[in-house]
């Protein structure tokens, strides 16, 4: 199978048809080999239950109900273990993430092993407060500088790899946690000498639901995630 995009979800009801809907249109006219992996934390807004309905039959979307565990990183570790594609697609559910991107970042990976959905290239941003953008910029600046990455958006949740680039990872060393995940995927596939290019992409507002990031929890989580990786500790 040629791609697989994976959409974690907690309380998305609100978002999620829509979204699914879209990536179905965007891609059913540009490849008919995909699969869309849906990994849901047992929502108490029925999330998994509106998904099973309203797609009943389709072969294509494949949704998994998850009740032993829950978080955004392992959500996203089982959906790579259940995919099937050469390429995956990971992006948050809420439509932060334009769907219409995906066949371009497919075309990418042909070229290079990561294409990262970023607000901080030229083109790209947030439709959200100035405030938030700024000091996610900021937060980002001080992740290039004490990791001595090029990347400058190590906290995109909109990605698309090829398999190949994660055999013989370990991926539990990476896939826990929230959103710093991510920078140490980024940082691990620098070591790897994996290229890696980024895209512009602006965060549209959330469709619904309510977001899951509480901002000083999370700031301090990716503060000493960076501050272990640059220590050694846990990689």
């Amino acid at each position: 199978m040629r791609l697989s995009v994976i959409l974690p979800t907690y309380n998305e009801k609100e978002s999620v048809l829509l979204l699914i809907r879209e990536i179905i249109r965007v891609l059913d006219g540009k490849s008919k080999d995909y699969e869309i992996i849906i990994v849901d934390d047992n929502s108490p807004d029925g999330t998994f239950q509106e998904i099973t309905s309203a797609f009943h039959g389709i072969s294509c979307v494949k949704p998994f109900k998850r009740t032993d565990q829950r978080g955004l990183a392992t959500a996203i570790l089982f959906g790579i273990r259940h995919a099937a594609g050469d390429k995956l697609v990971i992006m948050d559910s809420d439509f932060n993430h334009p769907p219409k991107l995906i066949p371009l970042m497919m075309t990418i990976t042909d070229f290079f092993d990561i294409v990262i959905g970023s607000r901080y290239v030229a083109g790209g941003g947030m439709e959200t407060s100035r405030l938030r953008y700024l000091g996610s910029r900021i937060f980002n600046k001080f992740i290039q500088y004490l990791l001595s990455v090029q990347t400058r958006d190590n906290l995109s949740g909109y990605f698309c790899f090829n398999r190949e680039i994660i055999q013989n990872v370990n991926l539990e060393k990476i896939f826990y946690g929230y959103g710093d995940f991510f920078i140490r995927f980024l940082y691990t596939m620098k070591i790897l000498n994996r290229t890696i290019i980024e895209i512009p992409v602006i965060y549209e507002d959330r469709l619904g639901g309510l977001s899951k990031t509480r901002l000083s929890t999370e700031l301090i989580r990716y503060t000493l995630s960076v501050l272990r990786i640059r220590l050694g500790i846990g990689m």
